[in-house]
């Protein structure tokens, strides 16, 4: 029993009684305590002093001589900062090895700085943030629902209440309004304790799913298709590759957007060796289809590009074919000297070509181009000129020939977009040329150009037919015409699938060159020795 000192007030004291168990754990506790206060006493623990100053605590650890010096570890969550500091400095300079590796020498270089760890400015939440609960206005939605059995019901007598209340679905609609995409905000609703009926709440959810997906679906477009001025994500690494790879210098901007191609300039660099022009023009196709639609007349009776075979490809091989179908029309107009750009590379959808125009300027369109009624008058005669020869030297017809799809340069005309052009053969070419003799003289007629031919007479003199009648008669006398004519080549079973007749020409003349130089002798010699000489 312990001792107590006698009471002032002359009381005798109450003797509490206790265990010693308890008096020993109590002590125990004492010092323990005392020993972990004399240990934190004589100064500030290291994490104090890092992070006192309000920087970072990975900044601290970084840019700290003293923790690495003391090599102090007897803060556990301060050396597991430090080692999870060393692990994101590997793995940031692992990303900057694979970045430099990938870049390489290339000019356009990829960076990888979004893959690397960024350590929060301050753990310290912000003032923003904070709030005191005892402020908080709590609504109604903060009240938890009452609980309903397997029947439904909650409560008894006066006090039941089943699932199908009002009050408790309205709420339970709104709060679930609160989730919908973010495309659909609602507010606050719960701070105005809002109630959705459920035919409201079925419309709102139905239009909010069916906007979420037309909202992808724009999105989507537009990362997978070409828009006006701009390019997606395939087609503009095809060209960092050929800037990276010095057949483009650089790429300028757009100089003209229409229904179904975009062009850009570029400055040219090299191809195998060869110099490329300063400038150059960058033809895109787009690839999305919705802005011409009626590409199948074009190709279908080509027999270059048959509609079968059309109709297996997707929409990026079809665009392909369609780049490929424009070179080779301009290559054919060039051999007969047509004034056309020259196209200097194709790859997929697009096509490199010489630049009509100077000092990175474009040629003005004949629709832009301000000339003079006499130089309107030379340039509808060179425009005649051009027509007769793609029909009749060429086998084509431009299908789209109008003030839009000429250029004005160095007083002469240059034909531009030739993609959709057919060849005679084809089931449309006469009225596709009908067409096209239809806006050339309309538009020569009302820039008062004299002696401005008929349509039909133009048409006539180009085809050198003797077609008679005006307007829709004429028109119709044509497919007639036109439907004769492919009677007869159906009956004569004649293919043109199977033989390239362009292809195997240029082969043929190219064995015929290469043999000749074996033995010594040039086409012009050739020439000489076989013509008959003339004497005086």
């Amino acid at each position: 029993m312990a001792t107590t000192k006698p009471s002032p007030w002359g009381r005798t004291p109450t003797v509490v009684p206790c265990s010693l168990e308890e008096v020993m754990s109590e002590q125990l506790a004492d010092d323990l305590r005392e020993k972990e206060i004399g240990e934190r006493s004589p100064g500030t623990s290291l994490g104090d002093k890092l992070t006192g100053q309000g920087e970072s605590l990975m900044e601290a650890l970084e840019n700290s001589a003293e923790f690495h010096e003391s090599g102090d570890t007897s803060d556990d969550f301060l050396l597991a900062q430090m080692m999870q500091l060393e692990y994101d400095k590997e793995h940031d300079e692992m990303l900057r090895r694979e970045e430099l590796k990938y870049n390489g020498t290339n000019k356009v270089s990829i960076s990888f700085e979004n893959y690397k760890t960024v350590h929060p400015v301050n753990d310290e939440p912000d003032s923003d943030e904070e709030y005191d609960d005892d402020f908080v206005v709590k609504s109604e939605w903060d009240r938890t629902p009452p609980a309903m059995g397997k029947s439904g019901i909650s409560g008894r007598g006066k006090n039941i209440t089943t699932k199908h209340d009002a009050v408790i679905c309205g709420r339970r609609n709104a709060s679930r309004m609160m989730d919908f995409p973010p495309e659909f905000e609602s507010g606050d609703g719960e701070g105005m304790d809002m109630q959705l009926p459920n035919h409201v709440y079925n419309k709102l959810k139905c239009h909010s799913v069916s906007e979420n997906k037309r909202s992808q679906k724009l999105h989507e477009k537009k990362e997978h298709s070409t828009a006006e001025g701009a390019v997606d994500a395939k087609t503009r690494m095809m060209l960092y590759k050929f800037v990276n790879r010095e057949v483009l210098s650089s790429v300028s901007g757009s100089i003209s957007a229409g229904k179904e191609s975009v062009v850009f300039h570029a400055v040219g660099g090299r191809i195998r060796d060869e110099p490329l022009p300063p400038d150059v023009a960058i033809k895109i196709f787009k690839t999305t289809l919705n802005e011409f639609r009626g590409r199948e007349k074009y190709y279908h009776g080509d027999h270059r590009f048959w509609k079968d075979d059309y109709k297996k490809q997707n929409p990026r091989r079809i665009l392909k074919i369609w780049a490929e179908k424009e070179m080779a029309n301009l290559n054919r107009m060039k051999k007969f000297h047509i004034p056309c750009p020259r196209v200097l590379l194709q790859k997929k959808h697009i096509l490199i070509m010489t630049f009509i125009g100077r000092d990175g300027k474009p040629a003005p369109k004949l629709k832009e181009a301000h000339l003079s009624a006499m130089t309107l008058g030379e340039a509808f005669r060179q425009t005649v000129r051009i027509m007769k020869t793609m029909y009749r030297d060429c086998g084509l017809v431009h299908a789209d020939l109008s003030e839009y799809n000429m250029l004005w340069f160095e007083d002469q005309i240059w034909i531009i977009d030739v993609s959709q052009s057919v060849e005679f053969t084809h089931p449309l070419a006469l009225n596709f040329l009908y067409r096209d003799c239809k806006n050339i003289c309309t538009y020569f007629s009302k820039n008062c150009v004299p002696h401005v031919p008929q349509p039909e007479e133009l048409f006539n003199d180009i085809t050198d037919l003797k077609i008679g009648g005006e307007g829709a008669d004429f028109n119709a006398r044509v497919q007639r015409y036109q439907s004769e004519k492919k009677a007869e080549r159906l009956a004569t079973e004649t293919s043109f699938k199977d033989y390239a007749f362009d292809f195997f020409f240029e082969k043929s003349q190219k064995e015929r060159s290469e043999a000749l130089g074996t033995l010594g002798f040039s086409d012009s010699e050739e020439e000489e020795e076989n013509s008959p000489s003339v004497q005086d």
